[in-house]
C-alpha cells in the first residue's frame, strides 16, 4: 500500500505544477492591459514625432537649398570680375565702387596697356580671368584682331527690350562688321554748342537752333556781328581746337576725318570757313582756351567747345545760357564722342556674371548716378536730371539730342597711333592755320599736309576709324 500511497502523491504533485504553469498563460488583467495600451499609444506618438521631425527636417534641407542657390546668384553677380581704365583716381573710385555696390558689384582700376595684355594672356591660353571689361573705343580694335572678345549683339538686343541705346554708339561698337558687337556703349564726353539766350534773336529765318547747318551758323553769326556791331561767335583755338577740326568740320562736310582730308569738298569747306566764318569769330579766339570765361563775361554769345569747359557759365547762369547740337554739313551731323563700352571677353569664367553687369551700368538710373557723380554723359534716353545740378541737366539734354540726331555721324578720336597721338593734331591745326590766318592756297597746304598725314599713318600702321571705313591696313587718303 504504502507504494500505491507514494505513487499517488506523485500524480498530486504533477497536477498541482501543471495547474501552475496555466495560471502563467492566462489572459493579462486590467492593470495589465491598460498598461500595454499606453505603451502602444506611446510608440504611436514617439512615431508621430519622429515624422514630424523628419518633415522639419526635410523643410530646413528645402530652405537651405534654397538659401544655397539664392547665395549661388548673388555670388554670380558678385563674382563677375570687372576690369575697367575709367575711374582710376582713388576720389573717383571711391564713387564708382559706391554705384556698383549697390548693384552687387566691385571694380578692379586698370591701365589701358596691361588691360589688353591680360585680355590677350587669357586669349591665348583658353582660360581668362576677367568677366567685363570697361574701356574708351580705342582699346577693342587691338582685341578684335586677335579675335579676344565675344560678340555681344544678342545682349544688345536684350537691352533694347526696356532701354534706348543710341544707335550712333551701338554702330561704333560693331568696329566696321556688319553684324558684331564688339561692345556695348557705357557713357560718353563730347563738345557741344553753347549760346546766351541773347543770341537766338539774331538767328536766320526758319533756323532751328537744334538741328542747325553749318551754313545757318554762319549766316548767325554774321547777324550777330550786323546787328551788335560786335563779333560775338567764338571758338577755342588756344584750347581743343583740334577736336573741333578732326570731330566736327571736316566729317560734316566730307563724310570722313582722313581718307576725304584733301578732296574737293575739304577745299569748300576751307573756303568757306576763310571767307564766310572766320570774319564774323571774336579775334581774342586765337587766346581763348575754355569758352565758359568768354561766355560768363559776354564777350561772345555763341561758342564751341568741350563740355567740361562750358560746365561753369551753365551752372553759374542757367538761364542765361542754352546748350544744343553742333551743325550738320553735306557728310552728316559730325560730333566727336568719346565713347567708353563694355566688352566681355572670349574666355571670360562667368559671361552670365558679365550680362547681368552690362544690364546694370546701362540701367538709365545708374547712367544718371555716373552722370551726377562722375561727369560722363549717357548714352540711353530716359535719364532723369531732375535733381541734378542746372549745368549738367542743360548740357545733358544737347549731349543726347547730338547723339540721337537722324543725321548723326560720329566721328571717334584718332586709334592706332600710339604714342605720335599728338602729330596727327598739329597736323590738322596746320592746314587750318595756313589756310585761314596766312592765306596760303588752299589745295596746294591741303596736299602738302596730307603727304605728312599718310607718313603718319604708314609709319604707324593705323588702320581707318570712324567715321571713316575700316580698314585692313594702313589707313590711306583717298585723293
Amino acid at each position: 500500500m504504502s507504494k500505491y500511497l507514494k505513487l499517488l502523491a506523485l500524480v498530486l504533485i504533477m497536477i498541482m505544477v501543471l495547474a501552475a504553469c496555466g495560471t502563467d498563460s492566462a489572459e493579462p488583467t486590467q492593470e495589465d492591459t491598460t498598461t500595454t495600451e499606453t505603451d502602444t499609444s506611446a510608440d504611436d506618438e514617439a512615431m508621430a514625432d519622429d515624422e514630424a521631425m523628419a518633415d522639419d527636417e526635410a523643410m530646413a534641407d528645402d530652405e537651405a537649398m534654397a538659401d544655397d542657390e539664392a547665395m549661388a546668384d548673388d555670388e554670380m553677380m558678385a563674382d563677375a570680375v570687372f576690369f575697367s581704365t575709367q575711374f582710376g583716381p582713388i576720389e573717383e573710385q571711391e564713387k564708382f565702387r559706391a554705384i556698383l555696390q549697390q548693384g552687387g558689384f566691385d571694380v578692379n582700376a586698370s591701365e589701358e596697356g596691361p588691360l589688353i595684355d591680360l585680355v590677350l594672356a587669357g586669349a591665348q591660353s583658353g582660360s581668362g580671368e576677367i568677366d567685363v571689361i570697361g574701356a574708351l573705343h580705342g582699346t577693342f580694335p587691338p582685341l578684335q584682331r586677335e579675335d579676344a572678345m565675344m560678340n555681344l549683339i544678342d545682349i544688345a538686343d536684350d537691352l533694347s527690350a526696356d532701354r534706348d541705346i543710341a544707335p550712333a554708339f551701338l554702330e561704333t561698337g560693331l568696329l566696321g562688321t556688319d553684324d558684331f558687337l564688339y561692345y556695348v556703349p557705357w557713357m560718353q564726353a563730347t563738345y557741344i554748342m553753347g549760346a546766351n539766350v541773347a543770341a537766338l534773336d539774331y538767328l536766320p529765318d526758319g533756323a532751328d537752333v537744334n538741328a542747325l547747318t553749318w551754313e545757318q551758323l554762319g549766316e548767325w553769326c554774321q547777324n550777330l556781328l550786323e546787328g551788335t556791331g560786335e563779333t560775338k561767335c567764338g571758338l577755342p583755338h588756344a584750347g581743343l581746337f583740334h577736336r573741333f577740326l578732326e570731330g566736327y568740320m571736316w566729317p560734316s562736310f566730307t563724310g570722313g576725318m582722313v581718307t576725304e582730308f584733301n578732296s574737293p569738298e575739304a577745299v569748300a569747306m576751307m573756303e568757306w570757313a576763310r571767307d564766310s566764318l572766320w570774319p564774323t569769330i571774336h579775334p581774342e579766339s586765337i587766346n581763348y582756351e575754355f569758352m565758359q570765361e568768354p561766355l560768363l563775361s559776354d564777350e561772345v554769345w555763341v561758342a564751341f567747345d568741350h563740355t567740361a569747359r562750358l560746365l561753369d557759365a551753365y551752372n553759374a547762369e542757367p538761364d542765361k545760357f542754352i546748350a544744343f547740337p553742333a551743325p550738320a554739313g553735306p557728310g552728316g551731323r559730325g560730333f566727336m564722342p568719346v565713347v567708353v563700352g563694355l566688352g566681355i571677353p572670349a574666355d571670360a569664367p562667368h559671361p552670365e556674371a558679365g550680362a547681368e553687369l552690362i544690364e546694370y551700368l546701362t540701367r538709365p538710373d545708374v547712367q544718371g548716378m555716373i552722370l551726377n557723380e562722375l561727369g560722363f554723359f549717357p548714352v540711353v534716353d530716359g535719364v532723369d536730371t531732375s535733381n541734378m545740378p542746372p549745368g549738367i541737366a542743360i548740357e545733358a539734354a544737347a549731349v543726347s539730342a547730338q547723339a540721337n540726331a537722324s543725321d548723326a555721324l560720329p566721328a571717334l578720336l584718332p586709334v592706332g597711333l600710339g604714342e605720335r597721338g599728338g602729330e596727327i593734331n598739329q597736323i590738322f591745326k596746320n592746314a587750318f592755320d595756313r589756310i585761314v590766318l596766312e592765306g596760303e592756297d588752299i589745295q596746294s597746304v591741303l596736299d602738302e599736309e596730307a603727304a605728312n598725314l599718310q607718313a603718319l599713318l604708314d609709319e604707324t600702321g593705323a588702320p581707318c576709324w570712324a567715321p571713316d571705313p575700316s580698314s585692313s591696313g594702313p589707313c590711306q587718303i583717298s585723293n
